[in-house]
């Protein structure tokens, strides 16, 4: 099917597309700009963007309204990174909808990594590889009570992976699931999974959190956090607490943490790692957004 091309597409900073992505991507448009270092301000991203129809961002930009009111010729705005809600997005879709500029973004193109690196994380602890096994003496998952706050994608995936390994799976979300159900998985209240479980891996949209005063005196000493979103599950003054007696938190990057400080606190880890960034997600991520233009062009 023929359709029309963009007149000038923009990316307004680097978008982690591979070669052969970019390379697709020349043939949507008549003129391709990308810039490969992140714009610090409105003024700056609407420079860049000029008389652009079509602009690319990934995660670490934020696409405001004022920025869009001095791109005329802008209809569409495709983010190389998770879109789960106008509230959480860094694009202010609310503005851009009014005003006739469609937004797409992309989902579950890095979740692989992320549930590789939560089990790697986990039997190197439990097991006690450079240092001392968690529970006293090297153990499996196997039997191991996991919790899973939030079971969306990643969630879901993670719970396969420890059932994989033989843990008993319980779940938070704001719905029961009945597909969890036919897997055996168990929905409880929040403050129930908190205390059932050993191990709570908070899988949730970036800006929300779940996890107070109330939740981590439920989970009580000697238990595991794993955080993979995009920002903290927690309030800080709860979560700090808890930390500091006999338990371990994990997340991947600062942003999942939150505060700079904890990453020296004795009881978290965080390699300062993005997880889901893979060879493999940049090529799911490049294909999806490809997918998405193709999809806008066509009408």
């Amino acid at each position: 099917m023929e359709y029309k091309k963009f007149k000038k597409v923009v990316a307004i900073e680097p978008v982690s597309m591979t070669a052969s992505a970019v390379e697709e991507l020349r043939g949507l448009a008549d003129e391709i700009v990308m810039y490969d270092d992140i714009p610090h301000d409105d003024e700056v991203i609407a420079g860049r963007i000029g008389d652009a129809d079509a602009v690319l961002l990934s995660y670490t930009s934020h696409l405001s309204a004022e920025a869009m009111k001095k791109c005329k010729q802008l209809k569409y705005v495709g983010m190389c990174c998770s879109l789960y809600s106008p509230e959480s997005a860094n694009v202010d879709i609310r503005f851009a909808e009014a005003n006739g500029i469609s937004v797409t973004g992309i989902r579950d193109y890095g979740d692989e990594g992320v549930v590789e690196y939560v089990v790697s994380e986990l039997v190197r602890l439990l097991h006690g590889f450079d240092e001392e096994p968690w529970q006293g003496q090297p153990r499996e998952i196997t039997g191991l009570h996991v919790g899973v706050v939030g079971l969306g994608k990643s969630g879901g995936m993670i719970a396969d992976a420890m059932r994989f390994f033989g843990a008993e799976i319980s779940y938070f979300a704001r719905s029961e699931k009945k597909w969890a159900a036919d897997k055996g998985y168990t929905f409880m209240p929040l403050c129930n999974l908190m205390k059932w479980s050993d191990v709570v891996f908070c899988c949730l949209n970036k800006n929300t959190v779940l996890l107070g005063e109330k939740e981590f005196e439920c989970f009580g000493n000697h238990k595991i956090l794993f955080n993979t979103g995009l920002s903290p599950a927690w309030q800080d003054i709860p979560m700090r607490k808890w930390l500091d007696n006999d338990n371990r938190c994990y997340c991947d990057t600062l942003g999942a943490l939150g505060d700079e400080a904890l990453l020296k606190h004795h009881n978290v880890r965080c390699p300062m790692v993005s997880t889901g960034r893979t060879i493999q997600a940049f090529d799911r991520l490049g294909r999806k957004v490809l997918d998405n233009m193709i999809a806008f062009l066509k009408g």
